[in-house]
Parts: C-alpha cells; sequence; structure tokens
C-alpha cells in the first residue's frame, strides 16, 4: 500500500446519518477496544501522532483496560514547529504541500514510529474548521496515515459536520483504518 492515497469524498461511510454527535462516542470506545484487542492478539505496539484530533485518538485507546501494554506513546503536534520538533517533518515538506497534506500525514507517522519504536503508528492532520480553510483545502479535509513496519497507507477525506465531529469521524476512522490493517 505504500505511496497510494485513498480517496473518501463522497460517498463516505463517515457523513451518512448512520453517525452523528450522539453516536459517534460510543463507536470510537468500541473501536478503540477493537483496536487494543487486535494489538493483544498480534502482540504488537501502537503510537499517534495528531494535530487536528488534538490527542482524542490517543484519549480513546487509554479508555480501554489493559493498552498500556501496547501504547507507547502519543504527540499532539499542533503547530508546523511542533511538527519539525517532534516528528522530524521536513520545513520543505510543509512549505511545499502544507500541513493538510499526505506527504505531512506520511512524514507524521514516521516520525512517531521512528521516536517511539512501535510496530505501528497513526498520525491525523487535517482541518477541523469552522475556520482555516483556504481555495484548496476545505474545512472537512483530513489526511490519516497508518504505517506498520516499512508500510503505509493514506487516506483522504472530507468529513461533515461541526469542529468537534469532525475530529470525532477523523479519530473513528483511523482507528478503522488501524483494524483492517492489522487484520
Amino acid at each position: 500500500m505504500e505511496g497510494k492515497i485513498l480517496n473518501n469524498l463522497s460517498g463516505d461511510a463517515y457523513n451518512s446519518g448512520a453517525l452523528n454527535k450522539d453516536n459517534l462516542d460510543e463507536k470510537i470506545l468500541a473501536a478503540a477496544a477493537e483496536t487494543v484487542r487486535l494489538l493483544a492478539e498480534k502482540n504488537k505496539t501502537i503510537t499517534t501522532a495528531e494535530s487536528c484530533t488534538g490527542g482524542m485518538l490517543g484519549a480513546s485507546l487509554t479508555e480501554i483496560s489493559g493498552v498500556s501494554a501496547y501504547y507507547k506513546e502519543g504527540v499532539i503536534t499542533y503547530s508546523n514547529e511542533a511538527k519539525m520538533k517532534f516528528l522530524g517533518v521536513k520545513r520543505e515538506t510543509l512549505e511545499k504541500y502544507g500541513a493538510v497534506s499526505s506527504k505531512t500525514a506520511v512524514e507524521m507517522a514516521s516520525g512517531a514510529m521512528e521516536s517511539a519504536k512501535s510496530d505501528i503508528s497513526v498520525a491525523i492532520t487535517g482541518i477541523a474548521g469552522p475556520l482555516g480553510d483556504t481555495r484548496e483545502k476545505c474545512v472537512g479535509l483530513v489526511y490519516i496515515c497508518v504505517k506498520i513496519g516499512d508500510n503505509h497507507r493514506v487516506e483522504k477525506h472530507i468529513f461533515d459536520g461541526e469542529r468537534h465531529v469532525v475530529r470525532q469521524k477523523s479519530t473513528l476512522c483511523a482507528l478503522n483504518t488501524v483494524i483492517k490493517m492489522i487484520k
């Protein structure tokens, strides 16, 4: 899967009426529990690197008892400076592609994996809104990169909803991507 960006821009299950702010928390918790179960089954460790979700992914994992054996660390790198300092994202990448890009997501995941020496890393970068959109990048645009060993998968999503809902959908999607990749 290396280098392939999967676009989920229309018909996205995350934007259907089945998901709303009232049931997203329970779906996130269920996905976090399944992620931790699979980590235990496969004896794998995980680390997270988050921007627009601000630690929501890490918080969801730490809701699950027993995760301490598998969750190595989580880094919130909201600013470009933090992405460079803590994850080794290249200044050139940020200048050429921006913080919200597939390239940045991959570098975030790679930096997190290297720093934590984990088996799996997950990176999320996006625009949760309501401000921050540009001509090229709209509110709700999110890139998620899951890296397992030398392989990675990058997904590009445009999530609808208010800021908190975009963050929740990003978290749920990241967990579901981990589940798919480690099964």
